[in-house]
C-alpha cells in the first residue's frame, strides 16, 4: 500500500497560489527560505501579471509543491516514490532528498530564463486527444519541415499527446489530426516549445550548471520523465533534471510503473488536480487525491492511514 507524491508542471499554475497554501509552520518555513534565496522576490511572484513569466510560473510551482510536501513530512507522512511532471521533477528531486531546495530554486530560475530567451515568438505547444501516440507521431513527422519544425512531445495519457514546435507546424498537425478523427486538437496557451529537440541548448546549459551542484542518492525512488523508469542514483536524476525539458515526458508510462511498484495512494501537491485526473483514468483501482481539491487535512488523514497500514 505505497504512497506516491505527484508534482505538477507548467499549466497548473493559478494566481496567488502561494497565498492560498495551508497555514502550517513547515509551509511558512519554505516560504521564508525561498524569500531569502530569491532576495524577497516571492511576495508578488504568483500575481496574475507575474505569472505571464515562465520564470515566475516555474518558481511558484516549485515553492508551492515543496512547501506542502514538507508539511506532510513534519506530520509523519512520507512518500514511497516521487514523480514530477516537467518542472515538477525538481520538486520530486527535493522531496526525495536528492537536491537541496536552495539549489533547486536557483536551477529552476535559470531554467525558466533560458526557456524564455530561447524562442521569444512563433513557437508553442498544442494537444491532441482521442487518438494514440503512434498516430500523432506519424502526423507530426508528415508535417515537419526544417523551416517549421514540429514534434510529438508529452504522452500524458494513452489518448492525450502534446506537440511542440513552430506555430505553423503545430497548426498543420492540428488540421491533420482533426481530419483523422481526433476528439480534440488545439493550441495550448504556451509560448515555448517544451519537451522537444528544439530546447537542446537549454538542456546543455542546465547540464553544465548541474555539474557543479552536490547531489545525494535519493531516499525514495524517483520516476524519470524521459524513460518512465525508477531512478535510484543522483547521477541519473541529474541527467533527467537537465534533459527532460528537451525530451518528451512519458507520463502515461510513469503512471503504470507507479502502480506496478505497489502504489495505492497518489497525492498531488498543489496547485491543481491535472495529474490526479490522469491517475484516476489510468489507474482506477488506486486512490488518487489532490491537496487543492480534497484539502490538506483530508490528504494528511489518508497519508497517515496508508502509512499505518504499511507499518
Amino acid at each position: 500500500m505505497k504512497i506516491a507524491y505527484l508534482f505538477p508542471g507548467q499549466g497548473s499554475q493559478k494566481p496567488w497560489m502561494l497565498h492560498t497554501l495551508p497555514k502550517h509552520p513547515a509551509v511558512q518555513q519554505v516560504l521564508n527560505e525561498a524569500r531569502e534565496i530569491l532576495d524577497g522576490e516571492i511576495d508578488c511572484l504568483d500575481s496574475k501579471e507575474s505569472l505571464e513569466s515562465t520564470v515566475a510560473v516555474q518558481l511558484s510551482l516549485l515553492i508551492a509543491s515543496v512547501a506542502v510536501a514538507r508539511a506532510f513530512e513534519s506530520e509523519g507522512v512520507r512518500p514511497d516514490i516521487v514523480a514530477g511532471h516537467s518542472v515538477g521533477a525538481f520538486s520530486a528531486a527535493v522531496t526525495s532528498k536528492t537536491i537541496e531546495f536552495a539549489d533547486a530554486l536557483k536551477l529552476v530560475r535559470l531554467r525558466g530564463r533560458l526557456m524564455e530567451q530561447a524562442f521569444p515568438s512563433g513557437y508553442g505547444m498544442g494537444v491532441v486527444t482521442g487518438t494514440d501516440a503512434r498516430t500523432v507521431k506519424e502526423i507530426t513527422a508528415s508535417c515537419f519541415t526544417e523551416k517549421d519544425p514540429v514534434y510529438a512531445a508529452n504522452i500524458n495519457a494513452s489518448d492525450q499527446i502534446t506537440v511542440s514546435g513552430s506555430l505553423e507546424g503545430i497548426n498543420r498537425v492540428i488540421d491533420q489530426a482533426r481530419k483523422k478523427g481526433a476528439r480534440t486538437a488545439e493550441l495550448l496557451n504556451v509560448s515555448i516549445p517544451s519537451h522537444c529537440p528544439i530546447l537542446e541548448t537549454v538542456s546543455h546549459a542546465l547540464e553544465e550548471e548541474l555539474s557543479g551542484i552536490h547531489m545525494h542518492s535519493p531516499e525514495v525512488p524517483y520516476a524519470c520523465n524521459r524513460t518512465a523508469r525508477l531512478l535510484r542514483s543522483a547521477e541519473q536524476i541529474r541527467d533527467d533534471l537537465a534533459f527532460n525539458v528537451s525530451h518528451p515526458v512519458k507520463w502515461h508510462d510513469i503512471s503504470t510503473i507507479l502502480c506496478e511498484f505497489g502504489t495505492r495512494l497518489f497525492i498531488e501537491m498543489p496547485p491543481g488536480n491535472v495529474l490526479t485526473t490522469l491517475a484516476k483514468r489510468a489507474l482506477p483501482g488506486a486512490r488518487s487525491v489532490s491537496v487543492e481539491e480534497n484539502g490538506f487535512k483530508n490528504c494528511l488523514f489518508l497519508g497517515k492511514r496508508y502509512t499505518s497500514i504499511q507499518s
